[in-house]
């Protein structure tokens, strides 16, 4: 009878199949992924120059307050709510299918108040937007 104490092994894990595994995956993840940028405005930024562009088409002039009160080519809305500024554009826009809108914001203006500008003229339709902007001194 053999009463000696074996010693125990040293149990080892091969992770050498786990990391080809999660090899494998991030390549399937990085080839399947696509990096398209997809934009819903296309938004023309003014240059700075102080040179100014003389062009034959439609402009709808949106002037936004510093208390978020909205102007469209000298008329003043009644409240800010996009559904009258909507309406605000499509009168002044009539049949033009492609005006240039031109939104010019007071300093103080809120942001929101600029974004639902841009987004009743994407929601109808009007991709040609920039902003109006004083060269400084």
């Amino acid at each position: 009878m053999n009463f000696r104490h074996k010693t125990p092994e040293d149990l080892d894990v091969n992770i050498t199949p786990l990391i080809d595994v999660v090899f494998l995956l991030l390549i399937f993840f990085m080839v399947s992924t696509t990096f398209d940028r997809q934009s819903e405005l296309n938004i023309e930024l003014p240059e700075a120059s102080g040179e100014i562009s003389e062009t034959e088409s439609l402009d709808i002039e949106v002037f936004i307050g510093p208390k978020g009160e909205y102007t469209i080519n000298g008329k003043t809305l009644l409240n800010t709510q996009i559904e009258s500024l909507l309406r605000a554009m499509r009168e002044v826009a009539g049949d033009n299918k492609e005006p240039r809108v031109i939104i010019s914001a007071d300093k103080n203006a809120t942001h929101q108040s600029v974004m639902t500008a841009m987004d009743a003229a994407r929601q109808l339709g009007f991709l040609h937007i920039t902003f109006a902007a004083v060269k400084p001194e």
